[in-house]
């Protein structure tokens, strides 16, 4: 391997370790020596570490919660947990070698049944790879607030604990319900003035509540008077509407939490708290290529690095190679376990391309990547692109020849009304650049998830809510979700809600959903 972080140099030094068997002095020793190569030697800048030892019950426990360590109560849990207990159990799945926490202390859980190898696996891949990319990506910096995530989610587990004593487990789980069905339209996409700060909710709740209710009264209290039929509307009067209810609005769950005439005061904090969580989640659904191969780049040089000064043994460190060539391991297109392009693959694949072109460039590389060719500082280069993009524009700008030809990659044309299909770029200059920008294109978040926004509301009369949903390329939402969402969107605001499918590019509009509330909130 090539060995950016230190000399490829055998020393006398003793291995931490000997044999499968490990105690907390290993895990200790194990991490200060990772630290030292990762923090001292490779620059890497992380969040204080805290590593916790897991059951293998307690990582399925962790999947069914989101991986969070505190989070409220919900039936859906429970569902995920047997779902994929029952897998576990009969072979079907495995289970992650560890989950990590975007927090600060940034928690690594690791399981207790791994080797001593698969230890120092995990804590160099989580404990400092996704430890830099959560601290140091720039969007999680404009989207999360990592000081303040615990003392959240101790928050929001309270909060619900004490609405179900209050008003029932039964109400609440309703009200989860409704709000898990459009979390991921409780999120905003453009950043806002400054990092959410999570820490102070607590405090800010009364305030909040206070202030909500002033915005209420001015909206629903000093409703204008309704206007004849057929006469023209007053502009000025449905600019100020607008601004209050600050429509257009693509944050589905904040606007019902400020604006919906239906809810009570705890009802729209229980909206705030999921819409939280769902933001915490955003970066991640960004970055899960970029974030994976930093994690991966990482452990793959530190492994090396303390292979190469003897401080893992040979035998180990087959286990290393074993594990490490599951994990990249990109099925082929015709292989039944084939699911997509695997994001661990890609993302190292792409980062050990930029390692090669800083360090041996050849020609191609040259043309391709003039600003980092021969630069000799693949680190450099590597932190640099951690903290500015995010998968899209890091495919963008990094994916070269080299690894589209060892993915074999090319863009196929599927259109449904032609009898054939037609390779429209191949591996020749002009292919390279079109692949890069097809791949590029569906690592883009916007073309990857609906977009759907509140666009009015009618105050004097029936009270209709009216959504407008995005159609690009022609891609529709699917009937019996968008039914059953809508059901859950009736019941939040009160009243009936209509959403209109439009053809992003022409304006067109190609369908209508209308629901009601089946059973009012309140």
């Amino acid at each position: 391997m090539t060995d950016t972080a230190a000399p490829a140099i055998k020393t006398a030094e003793k291995p931490l370790f000997e044999g499968a068997e490990w105690n907390f002095d290993t895990i200790q020793r194990v991490h200060d020596t990772v630290e030292k190569i990762a923090v001292g030697e490779m620059g890497l800048d992380v969040y204080p570490n805290q590593i916790e030892v897991i059951t293998a019950e307690q990582m399925l426990d962790a999947y069914a919660s989101s991986a969070l360590p505190l989070l409220y109560k919900h039936w859906s849990f429970g569902k995920s947990f047997a779902q994929q207990e029952m897998l576990y159990r009969k072979g079907f799945r495995g289970l992650a070698y560890e989950i990590v926490i975007n927090s600060s202390p940034c928690i690594s859980y690791i399981m207790e049944e791994n080797t001593a190898l698969m230890q120092t696996l995990v804590i160099a891949h989580a404990a400092f790879g996704h430890n830099h990319f959560f601290k140091n990506n720039y969007v999680f910096q404009q989207w999360t607030d990592a000081e303040g995530i615990l003392d959240y989610l101790d928050f929001a587990q309270g909060y619900i604990a004490e609405c179900e004593q209050k008003y029932g487990h039964g109400e609440v789980e309703r009200l989860l319900d409704a709000a898990h069905a459009l979390q991921q339209q409780g999120v905003f996409r453009y950043p806002r003035k400054k990092v959410p700060d999570l820490k102070s909710e607590e405090r800010k709740f009364r305030e909040r509540q206070l202030h909500e209710e002033r915005v209420y009264d001015d909206l629903w209290r000093t409703l204008p008077k309704a206007s004849t039929p057929g006469a023209p509307r007053d502009s000025r009067e449905e600019e100020r509407r607008k601004a209050l209810l600050q429509l257009p609005q693509e944050n589905i769950l904040y606007f019902l939490e400020k604006t919906s005439p239906m809810l009570k005061g705890w009802q729209r904090e229980v909206l705030r708290i999921v819409r939280n969580i769902a933001q915490y989640f955003y970066p991640q659904r960004q970055t899960k290529m970029m974030n994976e191969g930093c994690a991966t780049w990482t452990h793959y040089t530190i492994m090396g690095t303390l292979h190469d000064r003897g401080l893992i043994p040979d035998g180990a460190y087959l286990e290393f190679l074993q594990s490490h060539t599951n994990v990249v391991f990109q099925p082929e297109f015709d292989d039944p376990r084939y699911s997509g392009l695997n994001p661990y693959a890609v993302g190292f694949a792409v980062m050990r391309d930029i390692e090669r072109a800083c360090l041996t460039p050849d020609e191609e590389d040259h043309r391709w990547f003039p600003d980092i060719a021969g630069c000799g500082d693949p680190i450099g280069v590597l932190k640099d692109t951690w903290h500015n993009f995010r998968d899209e524009s890091f495919i963008q700008q990094y994916l070269g020849p080299k690894v589209i030809r060892d993915f074999r990659l090319f863009d196929l044309s599927d259109d449904s009304d032609e009898p054939t299909y037609l390779v429209r770029a191949i591996h020749n200059e002009r292919g390279y650049r079109e692949i890069r920008n097809r791949l590029a294109w569906h690592y883009d978040i916007a073309r990857m998830e609906p977009d759907i926004q509140v666009v009015d509301v009618d105050l004097t009369g029936d009270r209709r809510l009216m959504l407008r949903h995005r159609a690009i390329d022609g891609v529709m939402l699917e009937e019996g979700d968008a039914r059953r969402v809508l059901g859950y969107l009736a019941d939040l605001w009160g009243y009936d809600v209509l959403l209109t499918e439009v053809d992003a590019a022409t304006d067109m509009i190609l369908k209508e959903h209308k629901a009601g509330p089946r059973r009012r909130f309140g």
